[in-house]
């Protein structure tokens, strides 16, 4: 299934491909940050979808973040970006599934912070990323949040505080990004991983996309506290279903588990 829209989407086998595609830089504007919020509540909401892989089109940018041609011809910063906030994904509620971002060029800005609400990140040789807002006198919000959780702190200021570019090498060096490849196996390499995580028991990651979101910022006994109180609801989901006793039995039979979902 493709879409007339600035973002394309294709489905396959329980993945869903989402290209941004707005040359010549694939910068986000109002109404494509709508579509793509759209795009990710649906993804979410499918029970048949079970992994995301995000990339775009061209080879030169993933994502420069605002399109600031159309915050000129009257975009507003804090205007409406629908659904899962800029870019759909960094504020959306419940997403339980897993996201790979396939960063083919340029990643910077809200297209660093677009990269940043995926759960994998696999980079092309000759991406670069950096958060260069601090440039046009403006805060760089979600990364703010964001990087210094995912980086060390004195990197992730340095990058937040003085607008520099990184390489890929370096990227992997600081385990911003998982790998490295080569452009023309981008793709490739993400869809690997996408269908190996595809082929895994649904209930189970989505336990653990919840487990590890929610408890961020909770102190260790208190999340642990949550679990055993049955207060996440995909874990209480997952040790009453039936894929819970089907791993138990594969194990014991020495055979490869079939998931159901339920």
């Amino acid at each position: 299934m493709t879409t007339e829209t600035p973002v394309k989407t294709e489905q396959r086998d329980g993945i869903l491909i989402v290209t941004l595609d707005r040359p010549k830089a694939n910068a986000i504007d109002l109404a494509t940050s709508r579509v793509m919020g759209k795009i990710f509540a649906d993804f979410r909401d499918n029970d048949d979808l079970r992994v995301a892989v995000v990339t775009a089109s061209g080879e030169k940018f993933f994502c420069p973040g605002w399109d600031l041609k159309a915050a000129a011809d009257g975009d507003a910063v804090d205007g409406d970006y629908g659904v899962g906030g800029f870019g759909g994904l960094q504020e959306l509620r419940g997403l339980n599934k897993p996201v790979i971002m396939a960063v083919n060029g340029i990643c910077c800005g809200g297209g660093l912070e677009l990269a940043l609400s995926g759960d994998i990140i696999i980079a092309a040789e000759h991406a670069s990323f950096a958060l260069p807002e601090i440039r046009s006198g403006t805060v760089a919000d979600a990364a703010s949040v964001k990087l210094p959780k995912r980086i060390p702190y004195h990197i992730a200021m340095e990058l937040l505080l003085t607008g520099r570019w990184m390489d890929t090498a370096e990227a992997a060096h600081w385990g911003l990004v998982n790998r490295v490849v080569p452009a023309e196996k981008l793709m490739e390499e993400a869809l690997s991983m996408a269908e190996l995580l595809a082929k895994g028991p649904p209930l189970v990651i989505a336990a653990t996309k919840e487990i590890v979101r929610e408890a961020e910022d909770m102190k260790f006994q208190d999340a642990m506290n949550r679990i055993t109180k049955s207060q996440f609801a995909t874990v209480e989901k997952l040790y009453n279903s039936e894929d819970q006793l089907e791993g138990f039995r594969a194990f014991k039979e020495k055979r490869d588990p079939v998931w159901k979902g339920r």
